[in-house]
Order: C-alpha cells, then sequence, then structure tokens
C-alpha cells in the first residue's frame, strides 16, 4: 500500500481501473462455461431420470475418462456423456466430473439439453440420444488476453502443428482420437498443442470437428499466446507452456522459483511503473488510434486467409479423408490444378459461364469425361475464403436429390476452387425472368420445382445429420438440371445449429434483400423460419414468374408480396397469373399457391409454418389452410394495374452474397 500511495492520484485512479478490468476479464475467463437449450421440461419423471444419471456418472470417472449412458423411457429418457481430457489422472477425472454436474444443474435448471465445459472435462446431456453424431454448433474459442510479438509465423506453426496432430488424432487408430505435440517458437519459447475428440465419433468427423475447430480458433484468436476451442464433440488446445505435462501457467514454465517477499514487492513496483508507462503511451499516441486500428484488423484478416489455407491444405493432403457417404479423396475430395487447367482449357473466356461474387465460374470436362461447374475463387474477394472453407467443410457431409454435388475442391498456393455437377439448364432466374425462356416452364414444371425446392429445405432443417440454415435462398441459388429438377446451391452463407436451438444473431448480415426475413434483416437474427421466408418468396416469384422488386417502376408498390397480399384481400389473386401459362391451371389452383406462399412470408417469424408443414400443404389439396396475415415489408400504396411487360422488371442489385455456377 505505501507503494500505492506514492503513485499520483490520477494514475492511482487509472491503475485501479485497469486493475478491476482485468480482475472481470479473469473472472470471465474461468470455468465452467456452460451452454443451455433454453427449452424446459418440468416434468417429475424427466427431471429425476437427470438427477439419477447425473450423479451416476463421478463414479465412472473413476474408472474411464470417457462414459456415456441413458436413463428412463421415451418420452422421458435422458442421455448423457461426458469426457475428460487424456492427460489428467481417474482421480482428476472423478473431481472434475463431481464439479460439472453441480455446474450443470445451477446454471441449466430444467433444460432439455445442456453442456457445461470445466478445465479438463465436459459434461452433455440431452433428451434425444446424440451418440456418434457430429455436432459443431455453440462451439465455444477462449483466449489467452496475451499477444504473441509475430503473430503471422506463431499463427503458421499452429497450423502446422495442430493440423498434424489432427491427422494423427482423427487416422491413427492406436492415437484413440487424442494427440499432443510441440513446435519451436522463435527459437526462445515452445508451442504446446492438444487435440482430442469423443471415441463415439468416426474417424471422418472427428476430422471435420477438428477442422471447424481449428478455423474458428483462427478466427477469435490468431494472435493469442495460447487458446482453447470447447466443442460438443471435441477439443483444441495450444499454448506456450507445457500444460498437460504439469505446468499450470506460463510463469511456472519459465520462473518456477518465485522468490522472496521483497523480490515481490520489487515486481509489484515494476507493474505499477510499467502500467504507467502505458496509460502516459496511450494518451500520447490516441490520434494514430484508428490507424493502428486498421492496420491490425487487416493484418488479423490476413492470418484468417492463411489459418483456412492451411486448414484446406490438411484436408487435401489427408488421403484417408472421407467424403459424403464414405467416398474418398477421388469421389469427393481433393482435385489438382493441373487437372482443373486442362479440363477448361487453361481456364478460357469460352468456357466461362458468369462471374460471381467469389469470382468467375468455368465449364469444364475432366479426365473421365464428366461435366462440371468450376467456382474460382478471386484473390481480390476478402470474404471469399471464409465462406469457400465453410461451403467445403459443410456441403460434403449433405447428400440428397434436390442439392447440388459438390464433386471436388482445389486449393494450391492463392489459387481455390470448387468444383461441382453441371447444371445445363443454369440457374432458375435465368430462365423464369425471361420472357422467351419462360415458356420452357410449364405449370407442372414449375410445381415439379416448388416441391423440389421445398423437399430440399426440409432435409437441410430436419432430415440431415445436420441441421443447417442456408440463408440465401434466391432464384440464382435454385440450379436447373436436364430434366428441370430444382438443386439448392451455394452453401456458402449456411450456419449449423444445435438440435435445440431456436435461432442465432449476428452482426454481419450476409444474404440478397428481397429475400431476407425482416428479423433477419433488421436485427441480425436467423432461424429456420428465415429460410421459410426466403422460400415464401421463391414461390410467388414461380407461380407469377416476376421478380420480387420488380414492380417499383410500374407502380408505387414496395414488391411482389406486399402486392400479393394486396390482390388476396381483394379477391383478383388472378391477376398475378403468368400469361405464358395460359389455361395450364385453374385460379383455385393458382390461389392455392399463393396462400401458402403468403404464409411463409408473413412478417412475425412465429406465424410462418415450418418447412415440414409447407411440403405437407403442398403435397395435400385437402388440408385446409390458415389467412395468412401480413406479409413483411408491405406497406406502401397501390395504383394502377399491373403489367406483364418485362421491361417493367429489375433485378435486386442490393447483394452481398455469392453466385453459383450455372
Amino acid at each position: 500500500m505505501g507503494l500505492f500511495k506514492r503513485v499520483p492520484k490520477i494514475f492511482q485512479l487509472l491503475l485501479l481501473y485497469f486493475w478491476v478490468a482485468n480482475l472481470v476479464d479473469f473472472a470471465q475467463a474461468d470455468p465452467p462455461y456452460p451452454l443451455c437449450s433454453n427449452i424446459t421440461n418440468q416434468n417429475s419423471s424427466f427431471q429425476s431420470n437427470l438427477n439419477s444419471l447425473l450423479d451416476s456418472l463421478p463414479s465412472n470417472a473413476s474408472i474411464s475418462k470417457l462414459y456415456d449412458s441413458s436413463t428412463g423411457h421415451d418420452p422421458d429418457r435422458v442421455y448423457a456423456q461426458y469426457m475428460c481430457l487424456n492427460y489428467v489422472t481417474n482421480d482428476t477425472c472423478s473431481t472434475c466430473l463431481t464439479l460439472a454436474t453441480d455446474h450443470i444443474r445451477q446454471s441449466c435448471a430444467n433444460n432439455t439439453e445442456a453442456v457445461v465445459w470445466e478445465e479438463v472435462c465436459q459434461l452433455r446431456y440431452s433428451n434425444r440420444s446424440f451418440l456418434g453424431q457430429l455436432d459443431v454448433s455453440g462451439n465455444l474459442g477462449l483466449d489467452n488476453k496475451k499477444d504473441v510479438s509475430n503473430p503471422e509465423q506463431f499463427r503458421s506453426i499452429v497450423n502446422q502443428t495442430v493440423s498434424n496432430l489432427i491427422k494423427k488424432a482423427a487416422f491413427n487408430k492406436s492415437a484413440n482420437m487424442y494427440a499432443t505435440g510441440d513446435a519451436s517458437f522463435m527459437d526462445a519459447e515452445t508451442l504446446y498443442a492438444l487435440v482430442q475428440c469423443t471415441t463415439d465419433l468416426n474417424s471422418a468427423d472427428c476430422n471435420t470437428c477438428l477442422q471447424v475447430a481449428l478455423a474458428n480458433l483462427s478466427s477469435c484468436c490468431s494472435s493469442s499466446r495460447g487458446a482453447r476451442l470447447l466443442s460438443r464433440s471435441c477439443y483444441i488446445r495450444y499454448e506456450l507452456y507445457a500444460f498437460y505435462n504439469g505446468e499450470t501457467d506460463e510463469s511456472s514454465a519459465s520462473a518456477p522459483n518465485q522468490g522472496t517477499g521483497k523480490s515481490k514487492q520489487s515486481k509489484i513496483l515494476m507493474i505499477i511503473i510499467l502500467t504507467i508507462t502505458s496509460v502516459v503511451l496511450v494518451v500520447a499516441v490516441l490520434s494514430l488510434f484508428c490507424c493502428l486500428s486498421m492496420k491490425k484488423g487487416n493484418k488479423k484478416r490476413k492470418n484468417e486467409i492463411s489459418s483456412q489455407e492451411v486448414q484446406l491444405h490438411s484436408i487435401a493432403e489427408n488421403q484417408d479423408f472421407q467424403g459424403r457417404d464414405g467416398l474418398g479423396a477421388r469421389e469427393s475430395g481433393f482435385i489438382d490444378l493441373a487437372s482443373l487447367h486442362a479440363a477448361t482449357n487453361n481456364f478460357s473466356e469460352l468456357n466461362m459461364l458468369g462471374q460471381g461474387g467469389f469470382g468467375p465460374v468455368y465449364k469444364g470436362i475432366l479426365t473421365d469425361g464428366k461435366e462440371v461447374a468450376i467456382k474460382r475463387l478471386s484473390s481480390f474477394s476478402e470474404q471469399g475464403t471464409e465462406e469457400f472453407t465453410n461451403e467445403v467443410l459443410l456441403i460434403m457431409k449433405l447428400q440428397h436429390k434436390n442439392l447440388v454435388r459438390l464433386v471436388g475442391f482445389c486449393v494450391d498456393g492463392e489459387e481455390k476452387l470448387l468444383v461441382y455437377e453441371f447444371m445445363p439448364n443454369s440457374s432458375l432466374d435465368v430462365i423464369l425472368f425471361d420472357p422467351r425462356k419462360r415458356a420452357q416452364l410449364d405449370w407442372c414444371r414449375r410445381i415439379n420445382i416448388i416441391n423440389g425446392i421445398a423437399k430440399g429445405i426440409l432435409y437441410l432443417h430436419e432430415d440431415s445429420r445436420l441441421r443447417i440454415i442456408h440463408r440465401d435462398l434466391k432464384p440464382s441459388n435454385i440450379l436447373l438440371d436436364n430434366d428441370m429438377n430444382p438443386k439448392i446451391s451455394d452453401f456458402g452463407m449456411a450456419r449449423i445449429f444445435a438440435s435445440a436451438e431456436g435461432e442465432a444473431n449476428t452482426a454481419r448480415i450476409v444474404g440478397t434483400y428481397g429475400y431476407m426475413a425482416p428479423e433477419y434483416a433488421m436485427e441480425g437474427l436467423y432461424s429456420t423460419k428465415s429460410d421459410v421466408f426466403s422460400f415464401g418468396v421463391l414461390l410467388l416469384e414461380i407461380i407469377t414468374g416476376r421478380r420480387n422488386t420488380g414492380f417499383q417502376k410500374s407502380k408505387n408498390v414496395p414488391n411482389l408480396t406486399a402486392y400479393a397480399w394486396h390482390l388476396w384481400n381483394r379477391g383478383n389473386e388472378k391477376e398475378l397469373m403468368d400469361p405464358s401459362l395460359s389455361d395450364s391451371f385453374s385460379v383455385d389452383e393458382f390461389s392455392r399457391y399463393m396462400n401458402i406462399g403468403l404464409l411463409c412470408v408473413q412478417e412475425d417469424a412465429f406465424d410462418r409454418p415450418t418447412m415440414s408443414s409447407v411440403v405437407l400443404m403442398l403435397k395435400s389439396e385437402t388440408v385446409t389452410l390458415p389467412q395468412p396475415e401480413r406479409p413483411a415489408f408491405s406497406v406502401g400504396r397501390f395504383t394502377g394495374h399491373d403489367s406483364a411487360n418485362p421491361n417493367d422488371c429489375s433485378d435486386n442489385g442490393l447483394t452481398i452474397s455469392c453466385a453459383l455456377p450455372r
């Protein structure tokens, strides 16, 4: 205290502020780290089963570091799993699980699903079976508050070391999905890293989980001296001290003898002096703050891109990588750049199909004669690398007749390419909004396209191994095969949800105006109902042959959905019927589909149907349809009569999404 009193008053206040701020940071960084579903089940049978199962886990932890079990009968059955890090003793594992069971009860009382991460263990339970199922939703990245002096070199070493450990853990059976390793950093320090998966996963899912975790760490903690990624299905940690060899922090690694009380007092004085000096320097360079922040941001983005390149190289070099449905690298993995040069005649302009947000798209023919569409990532696209990685890691886990198939990918230096099955009829917008080509889409074909899109979205939301929100459904992302069957494409913006997760929030709005749900466009909230909204806009566009934003030039109407609502209330929906369809359908049939579309674009997300309900409504004419409420973005005056003149239509130019190969 004597030292503190000798510091000038203003610096005492500043110093006190920094000490309190640091205490808050450390408090936030300490475990436990709970994640609750916020969906409760207060049924006494469920709670009894949950308590019984949680009580039994710590005793098993003294025997095994990974254990799963269930108790009870449906619908009140409870499933649970814990995982301790392999380097701890069984006794430590048991102690950690005792804490975890207490914390999960306190933090997530009555929740149907929950997970809590402690220092060396994690505990998870659910009312649904999750064993053997990959889950990378809700990943939590934690970073050391200290940064390294050379972040680019450090990130490169981290990526290389962790990528090697991922291969070992996922594909070396003797490793039992666990690996540790170290590497030198700047000749003075050593990086220590650890990766581990829950052993109920197969090798491909373990690899995917750790690859996604590494990408998450690259985004959140690119310059930190240490970090850990907590996932339901896997775990990554790295530090500049040997945390898995018993050293608990950097001070113990570098200075095992703490010294006398006098030396501690000197250290306190030194800390105070350094803190005061730092404050003075911060004030002195305040005018340069914005410039330095921009520079740091650019460097961070560069580090993120570098880490994603390493991540994709790791996938490409892994000969044991298992793609969708067990396909090996040849069927659904890496394709070398030379083959793609040959397939496209060195990316000839004659083979170019179009220009998207990622970059140019080319038609190619592989050596086996297969026609493909090749999306070539532009080196000037700042968004591209993140979405490219997301699409590779995500779409290889999906298979449905109404989803476009990823044939493979290529990473070679700055070149990043996605290779898709070729769609000879291009995308829906090319045909639907062309007055001459629109006639190819008779009523039956349009209904087939609507049903196919609905089934594809339902698969993403409910039937796939992962629960996926597409976030960018629009006509240009619906590709058409030889028989005009629809294929949903472009998963660069897609996000994976936890099975019990209702909605998520983002500060980065991606997608296309006119197809984005109001809660997403205005508040960053997205859910399965966001995709339902986009589907409703698509449905109305398909049955009318008009763009959602195609009315501004001819009348004071905000969009197609608003005009459809206006005509629906007047009983004049037949005014929107596409003249090119002639008499191939009845007014009642058209009215029914418009009703379904308006139900999907209602302003309140809660009022919109789920995709399973939509598929049922489309399939069965006997289902009674409710009356739709007002759609979103429908404020405006309506004048005149609608015109079928295609020149009245205008393209939606406000988009930050990426076009997929034609």
